[in-house]
């Protein structure tokens, strides 16, 4: 269970911040002009508020902030990543109550005078475990829980994050010309000839 956890919360990490590695790489290779025109300082001027309302309605509706940078197509992946870990959670606490009363129940059974009223209201799936295996699953389940809300805050945090970033790089005007070119090269410590691979970002 713990693997499946990390392997999610990878994914969907991978997920989030694919797009914004990229326009970020695409931000750093812009080259500083001698003039800026009128319109865009005023465009870029109108663009500073944009980071904090981002944020602002990620933080109170999920994809909100997406809408808001008219990034539509991450709405989809952010509710499928907070409703997926909602589930989880929802589900672990329910296998945990399961157990956890059948645990009890189990137990006042087996007293010297055995109280077995709640016994009769045990799940099927759980009259062949022990008490002993009982007890574990229900320790197991309950730290599941803590996983699995840690989980849902940090995919919460991250579409915040991700509106936020995406709200910082709407205010570049990037049209990136990207061209490659073959060199021959030389290598003066080793006296070497060979090739190089040239990529120009023109912006």
């Amino acid at each position: 269970m713990q693997k499946k956890y990390k392997l999610f919360l990878s994914f969907f990490i991978l997920l989030f911040s694919i797009n914004s590695v990229l326009q970020a790489q695409q931000v750093d290779t812009l080259k500083a002009k001698d003039s800026i025109p009128a319109a865009k300082v005023d465009s870029l001027i109108n663009l500073q508020h944009r980071p904090r309302k981002a944020a602002l309605r990620s933080a109170i509706l999920p994809g909100w902030g997406q809408a808001y940078n008219k990034k539509y197509w991450k709405i989809p992946i952010v509710y499928a990543a907070l409703g997926i870990t909602g589930y989880i959670f929802v589900d672990n606490i329910k296998t945990y109550k399961d157990l956890k009363f059948t645990y009890l129940a189990k137990y006042k059974a087996s007293l010297p005078v055995p109280d077995s009223v709640d016994y009769r209201k045990i799940k099927p799936q759980y009259l062949a475990l022990s008490l002993e295996s009982l007890r574990q699953n229900r320790n197991q389940f309950r730290r599941y829980i803590d996983y699995s809300a840690v989980f849902f805050v940090i995919f919460w945090g991250l579409n915040v994050v991700d509106a936020v970033v995406d709200a910082h790089l709407r205010a570049f005007d990037i049209s990136p010309d990207l061209s490659m070119k073959v060199k021959p090269a030389y290598n003066p410590l080793t006296n070497s000839g060979g090739i190089s691979l040239v990529f120009n970002f023109r912006h």
